[in-house]
């Protein structure tokens, strides 16, 4: 799969609206993702607003892309949803991952802005959309037309690579 291997991520956008059928493609390749017994804990916030945009880019020093970017996505979990508690950051890390390549393929560019477990961010997200307690910040991913091409590294190490023991 092409995707996996030119994936990279992206900070910074052309200023360019994100089309609706592709934000869809996004949160149906998220939803596609497998998660632990079926649970599906996920829950998605689309944001286009500039206003909720900049806002959202003080969560951490890495987010600032998100007050240029025409897109966001924030990743939540559901904890009503939650029937293995300790695997909602699994399942959410694959939605989020699928939602990356799925962006390469649709010719976007994201950066994974990661939100749990820091209770910090959490807190702060949580407060920029008033969130009920039964969801819970995981990650918020900006997305755009990459404004420069993006470069992907090649990250494989064959010395990581052990084959029956640890040697």
């Amino acid at each position: 799969m092409k995707e996996i291997f030119s994936r990279a991520s992206v900070r910074k956008f052309k200023e360019r609206k994100v089309e609706r059928e592709k934000i869809e493609k996004l949160l149906q390749a998220a939803m596609a993702a497998p998660s632990a017994g079926n649970q599906q804990p996920w829950e998605f916030i689309v944001v286009e607003a500039k206003e909720t945009l900049c806002k959202l880019s003080g969560v951490s020093p890495y987010a600032r892309s998100l007050a240029e970017a025409p897109l966001a996505i924030v990743v939540l979990a559901n904890k009503k949803a939650l029937k293995y508690l300790d695997y909602w950051q699994q399942d959410l890390g694959a939605a989020t991952q699928n939602m990356l390549l799925e962006a390469v393929h649709l010719e976007l560019g994201g950066v994974w802005l990661g939100i749990a477990p820091l209770e910090e961010r959490m807190q702060y997200v949580s407060e920029v959309f008033n969130l009920p307690e039964y969801l819970q910040a995981y990650a918020i991913v900006p997305f755009g037309y990459p404004a420069n091409e993006p470069k992907p590294q090649n990250r494989y190490e064959v010395t990581r690579v052990h084959f029956e023991v640890f040697e």
